[in-house]
């Protein structure tokens, strides 16, 4: 098995939308924003090659959408996911399946492309996995969340008659090395990978913390749609993930793709920051 980062580029989003209750003279030492109040932020997948498959986990926003929508977002930096799929010498057409961890357009934007005017899978060859319980969340949203789920990233899936679901039982397994986590603060069902090896178990974060900024409990997002309920999944996670020695990747954190943990007068913080190239096995089989 093998493991790479996949960048598609930055974004920018009001910092405190991203730290929620969180006063910004405290965020914005963690965060600097800009004089718009926005911050920079990862569009981070990762990809994970097993067993004649190659995964990628999330597809960053795309580019797709108008201009308009995009200049809300301030799309910025030189990586795109062509570029880092070909950077580690793959391609769209290499890609057999697709886990979108939850539907919000940061998040699967580029699952779908225009081509010639019509909405076509990005990945060619790839089986598209959600859950049935978000899926439905997503394609009838309520009206707090509905500007974050955009039809024309989620219905196409569908369309394309390549959309799979994951069952939703927390632990079940996805691939050889690949299990699936729950959690339903952000929003309902998503899905956290967990990668498995003899080295080391690696969690891909994705909202529930978007970034190492984001592990104290209090530090929850504007975003969230049940923030309670993303405060007390925090609490379990890190508790695990520190008597276990996870290695947490961040989708969001500008700087910094993975941490492992430790315990401090404070509460459970970053112990070690580092690459995933640093792991054993990423980008060299394990």
């Amino acid at each position: 098995m093998k493991l790479f980062t996949i960048d598609t580029g930055l974004f920018k989003l009001d910092g405190g939308a991203m730290f929620g209750v969180v006063p910004k003279s405290i965020w914005n030492l963690l965060n600097p924003a800009d004089d718009q109040n926005l911050c920079d932020w990862a569009l981070r997948c990762l990809l994970i090659q097993e067993s004649g498959r190659l995964i990628l986990v999330d597809t960053g926003i795309g580019n797709k959408q108008d201009p308009k929508f995009l200049g809300y977002y301030h799309l910025h930096g030189e990586a795109t996911l062509e570029k880092s799929l070909a950077a580690h010498g793959f391609s769209t057409e290499d890609i057999t399946d697709v886990l979108l961890t939850h539907l919000h357009f940061d998040h699967c934007g580029g699952a779908i492309i225009n081509q010639g005017g019509a909405l076509v899978p990005a990945f060619p060859r790839a089986t598209y996995w959600s859950n049935a319980r978000h899926w439905a969340w997503a394609t009838r949203p309520n009206e707090r969340e509905k500007a974050s789920f955009l039809k024309e990233n989620i219905l196409p899936i569908e369309e394309s008659g390549k959309l799979r679901f994951v069952e939703e039982k927390d632990g079940v397994r996805f691939s050889e090395h690949v299990q699936i986590r729950f959690v339903h603060g952000h929003t309902d069902a998503m899905m956290l990978p967990q990668v498995s090896t003899r080295e080391f178990t690696l969690v891909y974060c994705a909202d529930l913390l978007p970034s190492v900024a984001h592990l104290p409990l209090p530090y929850v997002m504007a975003y969230d749609m049940f923030p309670l309920t993303t405060m007390q999944e925090k609490k379990s996670f890190l508790k695990e993930a520190l008597e276990n020695d996870y290695t947490l990747f961040f989708e969001h954190d500008p700087r910094m793709e993975c941490c492992t943990l430790g315990q401090t007068p404070r509460g459970i913080r970053a112990l070690k920051q580092f690459s995933l190239a640093s792991l054993p096995g990423s980008g060299s089989g394990i």
